[in-house]
């Protein structure tokens, strides 16, 4: 049984939507990041960097428990454990894994200050807001670009790229962009916003 620490935040979505779409059975144990709940000890001995998501499998590789921190991580093992959503094959392989080290290097850090300078910060900094939503305009475009003429991030099929990445497209709103400025990215959203695992994914925690 996989236990997921999680809590409603795109980071911790991609991995409830990958849990869905693997159909690994799973319990969740919310983390209340706005109460701090990230900070309790028993959390920090599975996530030593108090972030969710984070994971306890009970069955591990040689059968052994194993406690992972990181979503990329743990993106990465899921679909190895499950054998799919990621690809076999070399290529593939790492156009699959650049696509999601981009989610992780650009996409959720320079969306996530757009989100926070926007929406949270106690003061409006113009040169933060407008920092971060360019950036946040430019990435769009990389991610448009690249979709053109594609389904899907990586290779022939949908994979641990496509889901690491929606969550956060999925609150463009709040990072000040609308999706008719990207017709290819929008087409690949609305795509992936129609599978029932990512519906499920999205209400997690309940």
């Amino acid at each position: 049984m996989i236990t997921l620490y999680t809590w409603g935040t795109p980071n911790g979505q991609k991995i409830s939507i990958a849990l869905e779409e693997l159909q690994l059975p799973y319990e969740v144990r919310p983390v209340d990041i706005t109460r701090g709940e990230q900070f309790d000890p028993a959390f920090l001995a599975i996530s030593p960097n108090n972030k969710i998501p984070a994971i306890v499998d009970s069955d591990g590789p040689g059968g052994e428990p194993i406690a992972l921190f990181e979503s990329g991580a743990i993106l990465i093992y899921l679909a190895e454990k499950a054998g799919r959503l990621l690809p076999a094959g070399p290529r593939s392989r790492y156009e699959t894994l650049q696509w999601l080290m981009m989610q992780m290097g650009s996409v959720g850090p320079m969306l996530g200050q757009a989100h926070h300078f926007r929406r949270f910060a106690p003061e409006k900094i113009p040169y933060a807001i407008e920092r971060y939503t360019k950036e946040t305009a430019r990435i769009y475009g990389v991610l448009d670009k690249h979709l053109a003429g594609r389904e899907w991030l990586a290779g022939e099929q949908y994979s641990i790229a496509d889901i690491a990445t929606w969550p956060w497209i999925a609150r463009h709103e709040w990072q000040g962009m609308d999706l008719v400025d990207f017709p290819n990215l929008r087409r690949w959203f609305d795509t992936i916003a129609t599978r029932p695992a990512v519906q499920r994914g999205m209400e997690i925690p309940r």
